[in-house]
Protein backbone atom coordinates (compact mmCIF):
# COMPACT_ATOMS: atom_id res chain seq x y z
CA UNK A 1 0.00 0.00 0.00
CA UNK A 2 1.20 4.15 -0.86
CA UNK A 3 2.31 5.57 1.75
CA UNK A 4 1.05 9.13 0.88
CA UNK A 5 3.75 11.53 1.79
CA UNK A 6 2.55 15.13 1.43
CA UNK A 7 5.18 17.72 2.05
CA UNK A 8 3.69 21.39 1.58
CA UNK A 9 5.62 24.74 2.53
CA UNK A 10 3.79 27.97 2.30
CA UNK A 11 6.67 30.63 2.94
CA UNK A 12 4.35 33.66 3.31
CA UNK A 13 1.99 31.73 5.79
CA UNK A 14 5.00 30.00 7.73
CA UNK A 15 4.00 26.81 7.13
CA UNK A 16 5.05 23.65 6.26
CA UNK A 17 2.13 20.63 6.56
CA UNK A 18 2.81 16.69 6.50
CA UNK A 19 0.59 14.05 5.69
CA UNK A 20 1.84 10.39 6.17
CA UNK A 21 -0.28 7.17 6.28
CA UNK A 22 0.80 4.22 7.78
CA UNK A 23 0.29 0.48 7.78
CA UNK A 24 -0.65 0.09 11.28
CA UNK A 25 -3.29 0.96 13.80
CA UNK A 26 -3.70 4.51 15.42
CA UNK A 27 -2.57 3.23 18.87
CA UNK A 28 0.90 1.86 17.97
CA UNK A 29 1.70 5.10 15.36
CA UNK A 30 0.33 7.20 18.72
CA UNK A 31 2.95 5.21 20.74
CA UNK A 32 5.85 5.82 18.31
CA UNK A 33 5.51 8.85 18.49
CA UNK A 34 5.30 9.19 22.09
CA UNK A 35 7.62 7.24 23.86
CA UNK A 36 10.59 7.99 23.84
CA UNK A 37 12.22 5.05 23.11
CA UNK A 38 10.52 4.36 20.36
CA UNK A 39 11.50 8.29 19.06
CA UNK A 40 14.89 7.30 19.32
CA UNK A 41 14.74 4.44 17.03
CA UNK A 42 13.17 6.86 13.90
CA UNK A 43 13.09 10.44 14.55
CA UNK A 44 16.76 11.37 12.98
CA UNK A 45 17.72 10.28 9.42
CA UNK A 46 20.05 8.07 9.25
CA UNK A 47 23.08 7.76 10.38
CA UNK A 48 22.31 10.46 12.76
CA UNK A 49 20.30 9.67 16.10
CA UNK A 50 18.37 11.14 18.81
CA UNK A 51 19.53 11.19 22.17
CA UNK A 52 16.37 12.03 24.99
CA UNK A 53 17.63 13.63 28.14
CA UNK A 54 14.39 14.01 29.39
CA UNK A 55 10.75 13.52 28.51
CA UNK A 56 7.28 14.14 30.04
CA UNK A 57 4.63 13.87 27.84
CA UNK A 58 1.55 15.65 29.98
CA UNK A 59 0.30 19.15 29.11
CA UNK A 60 3.07 21.49 29.97
CA UNK A 61 5.82 19.06 30.18
CA UNK A 62 8.99 19.03 27.64
CA UNK A 63 10.83 16.49 25.98
CA UNK A 64 14.44 17.62 25.76
CA UNK A 65 16.55 16.30 22.61
CA UNK A 66 19.56 16.15 20.80
CA UNK A 67 20.22 15.41 17.01
CA UNK A 68 23.57 13.76 17.58
CA UNK A 69 25.68 13.64 14.01
CA UNK A 70 27.87 10.38 13.28
CA UNK A 71 30.73 12.51 14.87
CA UNK A 72 28.85 13.13 18.53
CA UNK A 73 28.04 16.40 17.84
CA UNK A 74 24.57 17.12 19.69
CA UNK A 75 21.86 20.06 18.45
CA UNK A 76 19.27 20.08 21.23
CA UNK A 77 15.16 21.16 20.59
CA UNK A 78 12.89 21.62 23.57
CA UNK A 79 9.00 20.71 22.99
CA UNK A 80 6.87 21.64 25.54
CA UNK A 81 3.47 19.86 25.01
CA UNK A 82 0.79 22.54 24.84
CA UNK A 83 -2.31 20.38 24.60
CA UNK A 84 -2.81 16.15 24.82
CA UNK A 85 -5.77 14.29 23.36
CA UNK A 86 -4.95 10.71 23.97
CA UNK A 87 -4.42 8.93 20.19
CA UNK A 88 -6.06 12.24 18.91
CA UNK A 89 -3.73 14.32 18.49
CA UNK A 90 -0.94 16.97 20.38
CA UNK A 91 0.40 20.20 20.31
CA UNK A 92 4.09 21.48 20.79
CA UNK A 93 5.85 24.94 21.28
CA UNK A 94 9.38 24.24 20.23
CA UNK A 95 13.07 26.31 20.20
CA UNK A 96 16.49 25.28 20.01
CA UNK A 97 17.63 24.86 23.08
CA UNK A 98 21.01 23.92 24.75
CA UNK A 99 21.78 20.59 26.51
CA UNK A 100 20.03 21.89 29.91
CA UNK A 101 16.58 23.13 28.14
CA UNK A 102 17.97 26.48 28.14
CA UNK A 103 16.61 28.97 25.04
CA UNK A 104 17.84 32.31 24.15
CA UNK A 105 15.43 34.83 24.57
CA UNK A 106 13.52 36.27 21.68
CA UNK A 107 14.60 32.73 20.19
CA UNK A 108 11.98 31.55 17.20
CA UNK A 109 9.27 29.29 18.10
CA UNK A 110 8.02 26.65 15.92
CA UNK A 111 4.35 25.34 17.10
CA UNK A 112 3.41 22.09 16.17
CA UNK A 113 -0.03 20.47 15.95
CA UNK A 114 0.08 16.30 15.14
CA UNK A 115 -3.65 14.94 14.87
CA UNK A 116 -3.79 11.24 14.10
CA UNK A 117 -6.65 9.58 12.20
CA UNK A 118 -7.75 5.78 12.02
CA UNK A 119 -8.11 4.07 8.60
CA UNK A 120 -9.89 1.22 9.12
CA UNK A 121 -8.67 -1.17 11.67
CA UNK A 122 -4.89 -1.64 10.48
CA UNK A 123 -4.18 1.64 9.08
CA UNK A 124 -3.46 5.10 9.97
CA UNK A 125 -2.81 8.85 8.67
CA UNK A 126 -0.99 11.60 10.74
CA UNK A 127 -0.95 15.54 10.23
CA UNK A 128 1.44 17.88 11.25
CA UNK A 129 1.78 21.44 10.94
CA UNK A 130 4.42 23.49 11.97
CA UNK A 131 3.86 27.53 12.26
CA UNK A 132 6.98 29.02 12.15
CA UNK A 133 7.62 32.78 14.29
CA UNK A 134 10.06 33.50 11.95
CA UNK A 135 10.76 33.85 8.13
CA UNK A 136 14.48 33.10 8.07
CA UNK A 137 13.79 29.65 10.23
CA UNK A 138 11.39 28.29 8.21
CA UNK A 139 13.40 29.07 4.91
CA UNK A 140 16.10 27.28 6.80
CA UNK A 141 13.86 24.20 7.05
CA UNK A 142 12.47 24.68 3.68
CA UNK A 143 16.25 24.90 1.80
CA UNK A 144 17.58 22.19 4.06
CA UNK A 145 16.89 19.40 3.34
CA UNK A 146 13.87 19.23 6.20
CA UNK A 147 11.75 17.36 3.21
CA UNK A 148 13.92 14.79 2.66
CA UNK A 149 14.69 14.14 5.88
CA UNK A 150 11.19 13.88 6.96
CA UNK A 151 10.78 11.24 4.23
CA UNK A 152 13.31 9.10 5.25
CA UNK A 153 12.25 9.42 9.00
CA UNK A 154 8.53 8.48 8.14
CA UNK A 155 10.48 5.44 6.06
CA UNK A 156 12.00 4.70 9.24
CA UNK A 157 9.15 4.31 11.20
CA UNK A 158 7.05 2.48 8.92
CA UNK A 159 10.24 0.03 9.70
CA UNK A 160 9.77 0.13 12.92
CA UNK A 161 6.07 -0.48 13.27
CA UNK A 162 6.85 -3.60 11.49
CA UNK A 163 8.98 -5.00 14.08
CA UNK A 164 7.14 -3.40 17.23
Amino acid sequence: MTNNFVFESDLAARTIRIVREFNAPVEKVWKAFTDPDLLEKWFAPKPWKVETKRMDFTVGGVWLYAMVSPEGQKHWTQYEFTAIENCIAYSTTGMFADEDGNTGAGAPKTYRNVTFLSIGSDRSKVETVITFTDEATIQMFVEGGFKNGTAVTLNQLDELLVLE
